[in-house]
């Protein structure tokens, strides 16, 4: 999938303007599938601090290196097809930066009353296929889920963005009052200093939610985030019963699973809508539904 995210962002401004923003265990390996980047394309994140840091972080690198660029922010996690439709999409957005200045997120009109997503309601109509934003909503409940789903003013918050990067830079000193204190830091060249005084926000909540800069492409190319479990089963071959079995798996009279297995064996009996993951000497089993909400149990396991 990082092969497939750093061929899209080739494609739309060769490969010498790419940059990926990763934490330092994954720079090894994406250096050895991605033989055609040098050390430089590489920016490395000294810790994690959710999108907000990082994304500041790299519009200011960019901004320093190519003064006055555009950036477009995308995902090692999506599939996204075809690919004439997606540069159609970020065309219109580059087109919305260079002439109002502004920050553009890609939506998706939804297909499905989805609650792992954040949701975009349109706002005023700015351009063909282009709208203010007129309010952001985080990961709802299945009833409002389903309430944006039918509405006709609600698209998936797809997580690509286009700005100016210096622009960005702007918006965060203004809005994003959880980076202000650090700020004289990153100016001064001291990243570390500036990841290690913030806490971890988004750039959704930390910018977008607050500037009144932002809009949004109504982006019709086919779309989706497998950023999580119960996704495969979404992307992969399911059997009979819609189970989806990676690895050393097998189902009796269960449908609807999730089984990822990297090295043992797997038995499920009886079992429906269930993600079970098996590596080394981890093993998660949970509601498929719970798939969205992994942070939770994460943050869990990180306080015992």
């Amino acid at each position: 999938m990082i092969q497939d995210a750093v061929e899209r962002a080739r494609r739309l401004v060769g490969i010498d303007r790419v940059r990926i923003l990763t934490g330092r265990a994954l720079v090894e390996p994406f250096r050895q599938v991605l033989p055609e980047l040098d050390e430089s394309a590489f920016l490395v994140e000294p810790i994690a601090r959710s999108t907000g840091p990082a994304l500041v972080w790299a519009a200011r690198e960019i901004e320093r290196a190519d003064p006055g660029a555009i950036m477009i922010s995308l995902h090692s996690d999506h599939l996204i097809e075809p690919f004439d439709v997606f540069q159609d999409a970020i065309d219109k957005a580059v087109r919305a930066v260079a002439e109002r200045g502004s920050l553009v997120c890609l939506g998706i009109e939804p297909s499905r009353p989805e609650t792992g997503y954040g949701y975009i309601e349109v706002g005023m109509e700015r351009g063909e296929g282009v709208h203010a934003v007129a309010r952001f909503h985080e990961k709802p409940d299945r009833t409002a889920a389903g309430q944006y789903l039918t509405s006709g003013r609600h698209l998936w918050n797809s997580g690509i963005f286009v700005w100016r990067a210096r622009d960005l830079v702007e918006q965060a000193q203004l809005w994003a009052v959880e980076l202000q204190p650090a700020f004289a830091r990153l100016e001064s060249g001291d990243v570390s200093g500036f990841f290690d005084s913030v806490q971890p926000i988004s750039i959704d909540v930390g910018v977008l939610e607050r500037s009144d800069r932002v809009e949004v492409v109504h982006a019709t190319f086919s779309w989706d985030d497998v950023g999580t479990w119960a996704a495969l089963a979404r992307t992969l071959d399911l059997d009979q019963a819609n189970n989806v079995l990676v690895g050393e798996a097998d189902v009796l009279d269960g449908s609807g699973n999730v089984v990822w297995t990297e090295g043992g064996r797997v038995h499920l009996f009886g079992m429906h809508d269930t993600v079970v993951v098996q590596i080394g000497d981890e093993t998660l089993v949970m509601p498929k539904d719970n798939a969205a909400d992994l942070k939770r149990l994460l943050t869990f396991i990180e306080g015992e």
